[in-house]
């Protein structure tokens, strides 16, 4: 039986995170992940952790209003002081299971961009002369020279909120 995964974003990067980490953690189940734009009811650039998790559930909610599916996920990127993370929330069979990106410092110059209203993906284009970075590798890659992607670093985080998922027995 085809598990249905429900993303709640249209995200490229988002959905193939999740996309490749259900495949590589569930390598015999077959999987189908659609992406789904849905409202996080918060601001487009959320500047604290509280804020972010709330986008996050937000998020996730409005999808299971929107689309049947077997798991949900929702991806929340945001700010935390100095730093840029995401919260990861999966549901599957209303257990839910979540998540923190590792985090990364953003440059000065980003953070007073932001702090003017703009939004990190637009800060970064701007200061790196790339186009719509937050659909690729994200800050992430640009300030790791692409040793490390938008997509790698959500696949970890995606992994440990399946952590629910993997041990039903202790959740």
């Amino acid at each position: 039986m085809m598990w249905t995964i429900a993303v709640a974003s249209a995200n490229p990067a988002k959905i193939n995170a999740v996309r490749q980490c259900f495949s590589d953690t569930f390598p015999d189940q077959a999987i189908q992940v659609t992406g789904y734009a849905v409202p996080s009811g918060v601001a487009a650039q959320p500047m604290c952790s509280n804020e972010t998790l709330q986008g996050a559930k937000n998020r996730i909610e409005a999808l299971k209003q929107q689309q049947q599916a077997d798991v949900y996920v929702s991806i929340e990127a945001g700010l935390d002081g100095a730093f840029t993370f995401a919260w990861m929330l999966i549901e599957h069979h209303g257990q839910q299971g979540m998540a923190r990106s590792a985090s990364l410092m953003l440059p000065p110059a980003a953070l007073d961009l932001i702090k003017q209203g703009l939004e990190l993906g637009d800060v970064m284009d701007q200061l790196f002369g790339t186009d719509n970075i937050k659909q690729a590798g994200g800050a992430i890659g640009l300030l790791t020279h692409n040793r490390l992607s938008r997509s790698s670093v959500y696949q970890q985080a995606l992994l440990l909120a399946l952590i629910p998922m993997l041990n039903p027995q202790w959740f």
